[in-house]
């Protein structure tokens, strides 16, 4: 088959907004135009965040559009000094570009906020048919409009605004093409709009929906919470009864000790009994739905708390040990985490990602809880009393599993470190690269619920072998025996009673030689085990190839880093570099492997269900997935393997 003509011609850059508009998934959510909505009105909450706004409105107009509006300082209207446009219009027709990335400086226009990408209202812009802003600043009112991301109507302005009057309107319409549904979701707008009322005192926030008719009447709520967070946790719990009053509170860095001044959170939660926890989450201001460390820094304050007066007031019964689920479990909360330079996984910012705000929110909730649950003894002992009733019946559940499984004994593998635990939910297997790395992995573990496998040297391609002469291979038969689970077809029925692990995932080095072992892995799973990758059993750890040392500048403290690849480091770089860091003090270590890194490093950067990277595998396109790996490891496939080299080899990052 002849190969598409490659030379310098077919190199293109895509400019401005184009790429949102080539592929908006990269970008945010497409299922609705809820989320774009949404960053126009995180822009106008972190002016609110800064003390420069006192009301924040958001409108649905019956023709489908949304509007928003703030008192704020207003964008920016003059000539940008390098780039030659209307500042206005950079914001809104370049990525990366936006007032939010040196917030370490003394003068910086946003200290915290949850922006940090400059990606936001351009992405609203890309994908939307039309966008109109209008700003009040500097004593006179200045419109533009965009047209499907492009400048239609240039910057002008239209007349004077009143004294010591400034803010931002703008009002959009999304281009329905990029969206399964082209209506905005109202439930999802209307608790985005309400939270900011929570996170926002003294902000006025008012949501405005226009009949769907001329003439009829527009409906308007305002939303204002005295209480705070605990006036809107009492919202969420609804008709449910907590077994001691809310605890609220809220506390931040004062002085620089590890953490950045201002750093810190502000929280709500009540321990329930009969139903299962549950709750919300923020990062400066931006809803976390899928959580993120500042979450599990919230766990890990309450549980720490709770422990510490159950053992202090010796309630814990023998044999029985707390854990943090315990707690969990039964916590109904609110939390809002400010954090000096927000991470998030992807644009869409639904999990915050930080590894140090784990540590943050638990140092910050866990002494003022412990010291109210020893100044309330009454209400301390009813929350631990809750918290052992849990502890006692997950031990009488694992207990039942090990009667069950009793009568049936197998002869794990040596190369196998097992795990405390019997839940199997909980449980985890690394299938680990190398007795090196497989030592460091022993030693970092969390040993309740994680299980380590050694493997030595590079797995069989099992692509072609077939299943009944698969225990031929010595390594294979023993991450059957490990898992507990036959080799199957995609069409069989296998018993997956004997299933050990929830999770089972390779981890391998960072380099070439990991990816490829990786791959056989996958292989192996997807050819011989379909059953577990769709019952999302199978994933991918992702550990680090760089530790990034960065000294201490300014008021901020010396920290480490950590880089999945090349282009991660340069981010990390750059990032310290505009915070003042200067490029000769920073010292980049590559780990040449997993057993370079201490068992604390590694624990932390891969193993921590708090802060590691954990991929899970699915497969979206069944067809194309066996196209893809019939192609690369089919030893009659050479020809088109080569072929395919030779197209996609410009993609490859070497690692010589």
């Amino acid at each position: 088959m002849a190969t598409k003509k490659y030379d310098e011609a077919s190199v293109t850059k895509l400019r401005g907004i184009e790429p949102v508009q080539r592929l908006p998934g990269m970008y945010t959510r497409t299922t609705d135009p809820t989320h774009i909505i949404q960053e126009a009105i995180d822009n106008a909450a972190d002016e609110a965040f800064g003390g420069h706004a006192t009301r924040i409105d958001v409108t649905v107009h019956r023709d489908g559009s949304v509007s928003v509006s703030d008192n704020g300082r207003g964008i920016p209207v003059g000539m940008h000094p390098t780039e030659k446009i209307p500042t206005v219009q950079l914001v809104f027709t370049e990525l990366h570009a936006g007032a939010k990335f040196s917030k370490t400086a003394a003068d910086a226009a946003y200290k915290f906020s949850g922006g940090l990408h400059g990606v936001g209202v351009s992405v609203t812009n890309a994908l939307s048919t039309r966008l109109e802003v209008e700003v009040q600043r500097e004593g006179g009112v200045h419109k533009m409009a965009f047209a499907d991301g492009e400048v239609c109507e240039k910057l002008k302005r239209t007349g004077a605004a009143p004294k010591n009057v400034s803010g931002t309107l703008l009002r959009i319409w999304p281009n329905k093409k990029y969206f399964d549904s082209a209506k905005v979701s109202m439930p999802e707008l209307e608790r985005i709009v309400r939270s900011k009322a929570v996170l926002l005192p003294g902000v006025v926030v008012t949501l405005n929906i226009e009949g769907a008719r001329e003439g009829t009447e527009t409906v308007s709520r305002t939303w204002s919470y005295p209480e705070g967070m605990k006036g809107y946790l009492k919202d969420l719990l609804a008709d449910v009864e907590p077994v001691v009053p809310i605890f609220d509170g809220e506390k931040y860095v004062q002085e620089a000790n590890g953490f950045a001044v201002g750093e810190g959170a502000g929280w709500a939660f009540a321990l329930v009994d009969e139903i299962k926890g549950y709750g919300e989450s923020y990062a400066n201001l931006i809803p976390t739905p899928a959580g993120g460390t500042h979450e599990a820094g919230l766990r890990d304050g309450i549980f720490e708390a709770v422990k510490a007066f159950a053992e202090h007031h010796n309630m814990m019964p023998r044999g029985i040990k707390l854990q943090s689920d315990d707690v969990w479990s039964r916590t109904v909360y609110f939390l809002s985490a400010k954090v000096l330079e927000p991470q998030f996984h992807g644009q869409t910012k639904e999990k915050l990602s930080n590894r140090d705000a784990l540590k943050l929110v638990s140092s910050m909730v866990r002494d003022p809880f412990e010291l109210w649950l020893n100044s309330h003894v009454e209400y301390g002992r009813k929350v631990a009393e809750l918290v052992i009733r849990q502890a006692v019946e997950r031990s009488r559940a694992v207990t039942k599993v090990e009667r069950k499984k009793s009568s049936s004994v197998v002869m794990l593998p040596e190369k196998l470190t097992d795990c405390e635990s019997k839940s199997i939910g909980d449980n985890e297997l690394f299938l680990v690269e190398g007795d090196s790395a497989g030592g460091s992995a022993k030693q970092a573990r969390e040993k309740r619920f994680q299980a380590i496998y050694k493997m030595r040297g590079k797995a069989l391609n099992s692509w072609e072998v077939k299943r009944d002469l698969l225990f031929s291979n010595a390594e294979i038969h023993d991450i059957a025996v490990a898992i507990g689970v036959d080799p199957h077809g995609e069409n069989d029925t296998p018993d997956l009673s004997g299933l050990r692990y929830g999770k089972i995932a390779s981890m391998t080095d960072a380099d070439v030689d990991g990816a490829h072992i990786a791959v056989l892995l996958l292989t192996l799973f997807y050819r011989h085990f379909p059953k577990l990758i769709e019952g999302g059993n199978i994933y991918v750890a992702c550990p680090p190839l760089y530790k990034l040392d960065i000294p201490a500048h300014g008021k901020r403290p010396a920290k480490k880093v950590y880089a999945l690849d090349d282009e991660e480091l340069k981010s990390l770089r750059e990032r310290a570099i505009d915070e003042g860091v200067k490029p000769d003090s920073m010292q980049t270590q590559r780990f040449k492997g997993l057993g370079e890194m201490n068992p604390g490093q590694l624990w932390e950067t891969t193993l921590c269900p708090d802060t590691r990277r954990l991929l899970q595998v699915r497969i979206d396109d069944k067809e194309k997935t066996f196209e893809l790996f019939n192609m690369l490891m089919s030893k009659k496939e050479s020809e088109r393997r080569c072929a395919w080299m030779e197209l996609n080899g410009d993609q490859v990052e070497a690692d010589v």
